[in-house]
């Protein structure tokens, strides 16, 4: 696959604080279209702090990062929606609504970003499900899907508005070993697409049976395997 010269997500000389704790600083990196990154690190090392970071979720105060064309460091709370637009957000506890239909919770998402033409947001909603293998899921409650199928729709969810990366924290965390490699199948095929992906883990098995590029959140840097090795060791996996 051949990258675009011009990065979907850019960071540079950041630092990330929780209320006066630096979790993270001197942080570099950048994530091309279409390219896959897995993000490592033991629990409290960074990882979801930096993921929440990049879509706006804590405020960047030092350094700079640009996501989606985006100004992180001085978004205005305005744009941040429109940031969202443009990125597909993927956790590990699904954040379903679970009063509401699988077809209320991806149209909860189309009129919240704008979507008002009723017969594209039906078409659109049929197609994300199809994409994740769920084509006959519309009408049932989440709780009448299994885990791996809720995390299918939450996938359909991120990939309404046709993101340019997914951002994924521990998605296959709470699933089994079987349901998880389906997941992380879905996440390839999406990438073979186009779609660039983050993907926070700590499953050691995909990273030895898929060689893709590593960031590791350690000692408060983020180590990226594109400069040196990285050591699994320490890594909480």
């Amino acid at each position: 696959m051949v990258f675009s010269n011009e990065p979907v997500v850019k960071v540079e000389d950041a630092c990330i604080f929780q209320g006066i704790n630096t979790i993270l600083k001197n942080v570099n990196f950048g994530i091309e279209k279409g390219e896959f990154v897995f993000l490592i690190g033991r629990t409290g090392s960074g990882k979801s702090s930096l993921l929440k970071t990049l879509y706006a979720d804590l405020p960047l105060i030092m350094g700079k990062a640009s996501v989606a064309g985006y100004p992180i460091q001085d978004i205005n709370k305005k744009d941040i929606p429109f940031l969202r637009r443009k990125l597909g957000i993927v956790f590990q506890d699904f954040q379903l609504f679970p009063d509401r239909t699988v077809a209320e919770n991806l149209y909860f998402v189309l009129r919240a970003t704008g979507w008002k033409d009723k017969l594209k947001m039906k078409n659109r909603m049929i197609e994300v499900l199809m994409g994740v293998g769920l084509g006959g899921a519309a009408t049932k409650m989440p709780h009448q899907l299994s885990g791996g199928e809720q995390q299918r729709v939450v996938i359909a969810r991120a990939l309404l508005n046709e993101p340019s990366i997914l951002l994924a924290d521990e998605p296959t965390g709470n699933l089994d070993p079987d349901v998880s490699d389906g997941i992380f199948k879905l996440f390839q095929e999406i990438n073979k697409r186009g779609t660039a992906i983050l993907m926070a883990t700590h499953n050691y098995e995909l990273l030895k049976k898929y060689p893709y590029r590593i960031l590791k959140c350690e000692n408060t840097e983020v180590l990226d395997s594109k400069n040196a090795p990285i050591s699994l060791s320490g890594s909480g996996l």
